[in-house]
Formats: structure tokens, C-alpha cells, sequence
């Protein structure tokens, strides 16, 4: 125990090293990964030419210019906007592609040497496991915040145009956030990216897009097409346990119920109705509308597929082909 003065209780030096291996561990995320985060400053033309209309963060991806950000905080721009960094510099960037349905968007700086970020896995993370943000919350540049992973297999509902989907896996995590961290890192205790923070959800709550194999596919499409491309069934649903008399088709014990069905969409046309219950998609068995979504990928578009139904108790095989989500 080390001596203090009277009055002041000793400090134990366990407690010191503790506090000392937490603040080594924020210093040394925020010195690797601060370089590799801009503040962005989104643009769109005016009758007196550019004009700042919103702005937020973004993590650099490669050396050569791109960036990674939230889809909402430049889906206000006209396509270009301006990215400061820690050291000052400030470059020109424009948005390469957007998809709102994941709320990520992908831009380029109109020059190189950029730090790019060390890319993590989002899926290997645990519930009480440090994690670090930065970004540019209020226009205060460089921010640097610590907290824990408070839950993880969050979901965040996104649109696009009429259609609706659900970003799942989304961390949630007790580091402060506020406007302008949207688009910024959420690195582990080594430095590496493992998620976009997207949202504000309350006071000591916040949530990021994680980073993992899901995203990097995104990330791509972007790169090459500027967009996303997605399979279409037509249906709006929800989850439901199976009808006691039909768990031998569904072990697992919950299917998605069809609440409603687009008219003419590739479901209308194959017959699907209201309060069909979908047990499979090619052999595979789904429980909630998360699990649909996953399975809707470009490949899906245009290729016929097999969708088990049970339909007032009974099951059905339905053949239907994907159309592109537009």
C-alpha cells in the first residue's frame, strides 16, 4: 500500500495499474487509429456554389483515397463535400456509392497517402469487451471516447425509397456519442475497425454498423457498381411459433408469417397469400425476416428458388423467381 498524506486514503497499487492498463489501452487505439478518421463537411450546390449542408465522419479504407462512412450523413449532398484529417489536411471527396439499406456509403478523396484503418471482425466480439470511438461529434474534430460492448444481435430499421429492411448484427455500446460521430470508428482494444457508428439511440446508448464478412461484401459492391444489388420476393412479415401440429417441418420452432403480399411482385405472381407461413428458401430454414434477408443477394435475382409454405396446416412448395429490388 502506498503512503498518503493525513486525511487521504493510501492508493492501492493494484488499483493504479488497472487504471494505468485501461488508459494505455484508449491512448494507444486513439494514437494508431486517429489518422485514419476524417471529418467530413457535406456539400451541395447553391446559387452562390457549394454550400455546407451537413457533415460527419469516415474511416479510411486504402491508401489511395477511399473512405467509409454512414450512408445517412451524405445522402443530403450533391455528391461531393469536403474530408479534414488529424494533421491538418484537408481533401476533396466524392461519393462513389451509397447504400441506405445498410447505411453505408463509400467516397474518394481526389488524392492519396492516406492511413487506412485495420479492418476487424465484428462478429468475434463479446458483451463486456472494451471498445474505443472516434469521430467529430458537434464539429469537435478528432474525439476520442471509451466504453464497453452493452449488447450485441441488435437491429436498426433502414429505408430506401418504399422499401424496408433491417441492418441486424448492430453493436451497441455505453461509448459517448453525439451528431457528427455518425460515419466515425468503432475500433476493439487493438486499434482495428470493427464497426460504423450510425445512430444516437439515448443517453449512454449507441449504435454501429458492425464490420464483417456481410459488410465487406457491401463495401465491394460499392467499390466495383456503386451499389448494392438485392434480391426481391414481394412480402412484408413477421415471426411466428409453428403450429404445434407442424414442428416435425420445423424443428426449430418459429417460421415467418406473410402479412402481406405486393401485388404483382415475384410472391404475388407464384401464389403466395397472407398468413402463409414460410418454413424454408431452398432448404433453408428460416425463423425471422432477418434470415430472408440475408438470403436475398445478387445471385438470388433472376434464379428460380423453392419456398416451403405451410398454408392452413398443410405444407406447400411454391417456385418463384427473384426480382431486383429497386
Amino acid at each position: 500500500m502506498t503512503a498518503a498524506g493525513p486525511g487521504v486514503a493510501p492508493v492501492d497499487p493494484a488499483e493504479t495499474e488497472a487504471l494505468d492498463a485501461y488508459s494505455n489501452a484508449v491512448v494507444a487505439v486513439a494514437e494508431r487509429l486517429t489518422p485514419s478518421v476524417a471529418s467530413l463537411r457535406v456539400m451541395r450546390r447553391g446559387r452562390g456554389g457549394q454550400v455546407p449542408v451537413g457533415a460527419g465522419s469516415a474511416v479510411s479504407l486504402t491508401p489511395d483515397g477511399f473512405l467509409l462512412t454512414s450512408a445517412h450523413v451524405v445522402s443530403g449532398g450533391g455528391g461531393q463535400g469536403r474530408a479534414t484529417f488529424a494533421d491538418g489536411r484537408t481533401r476533396r471527396y466524392e461519393v462513389i456509392g451509397s447504400d441506405p439499406l445498410s447505411d453505408l456509403a463509400l467516397l474518394r478523396t481526389d488524392e492519396g497517402g492516406l492511413a487506412p484503418a485495420e479492418l476487424g471482425d465484428a462478429d468475434r466480439l463479446r458483451v463486456g469487451q472494451l471498445v474505443v470511438a472516434i469521430g467529430n461529434p458537434n464539429g469537435f474534430g478528432g474525439t476520442v471516447t471509451a466504453g464497453v460492448i452493452s449488447a450485441l444481435g441488435r437491429s436498426l430499421p433502414a429505408r430506401s425509397r418504399r422499401a424496408v429492411r433491417v441492418i441486424d448484427n448492430v453493436i451497441q455500446t455505453d461509448a459517448a456519442l453525439n451528431p457528427g460521430n455518425s460515419g466515425g470508428a468503432l475500433a476493439d482494444s487493438r486499434g482495428r475497425l470493427v464497426g460504423v457508428n450510425t445512430a444516437v439511440a439515448g443517453v449512454g446508448l449507441g449504435l454501429a454498423v458492425p464490420v464483417n464478412e456481410s459488410t465487406l461484401k457491401v463495401i465491394g459492391a460499392l467499390m466495383t457498381d456503386g451499389r448494392v444489388r438485392r434480391a426481391y420476393l414481394g412480402i412484408a412479415g413477421g415471426p411466428r411459433p409453428v403450429p404445434p401440429q407442424a414442428r416435425e417441418l420445423a424443428p426449430r420452432g418459429s417460421c415467418i408469417e406473410v402479412v402481406e403480399v405486393v401485388p404483382e411482385s415475384p410472391a404475388g405472381e407464384a401464389g403466395i397469400r397472407p398468413e402463409d407461413l414460410i418454413l424454408e428458401v431452398d432448404g433453408v430454414p428460416l425463423e425471422r425476416v432477418e434470415d430472408l434477408q440475408r438470403l436475398m443477394v445478387a445471385e438470388r435475382i433472376g434464379a428460380q428458388v423453392t419456398v416451403r409454405l405451410l398454408r392452413q396446416g398443410r405444407p406447400l412448395d411454391v417456385e418463384l423467381v427473384p426480382a431486383e429490388l429497386e
